[in-house]
């Protein structure tokens, strides 16, 4: 597979990560969790922090998911094992918190993984669909 491909491919899903993300993030989550610790919360970000996250889970989704199914030119397969991934890597933060943190709620759990399986599923339907279009 040519390198402008996997490129682009990378691009596009890091873009409706990103974007969706940023939504997400800024209109439910954080005041979701600040209903439950609110006292933990930065006033902003960690900037370095979070590119770092970005970048690696964007290029692990590449890896894992959109490439093998870009390869077998299926985004559905895109989408479902996207979700997969998604809701273990979320499912990773969340239940571990829930597990050792008094003030989690069940309530982030739930919000947070299935956020995750979402955003990632979509993310990667959307750039291996977009890549093949135009590839």
């Amino acid at each position: 597979m040519a390198i402008a491909t996997v490129i682009a491919l990378y691009v596009i899903t890091a873009l409706v990560f990103l974007a969706a993300d940023a939504v997400m993030l800024t209109k439910f989550m954080r005041p979701l969790f600040e209903r439950y610790i609110s006292d933990w919360l930065l006033d902003s970000p960690r900037l370095g922090a979070a590119a770092a996250f970005y970048l690696a889970y964007v290029a692990g989704l590449v890896y894992l998911v959109s490439l093998p199914a870009l390869k077998a030119g299926d985004p559905m397969r895109a989408l479902v094992q996207g979700a997969i991934l998604g809701a273990m890597a979320y499912g990773t933060y969340e239940f571990t918190n829930w597990a050792t943190l008094k003030n989690w709620s069940v309530m982030q759990v739930a919000a947070d993984v299935t956020w995750g399986a979402v955003l990632t599923g979509v993310s990667a339907w959307v750039g291996v669909t977009v890549v093949r279009v135009f590839a």
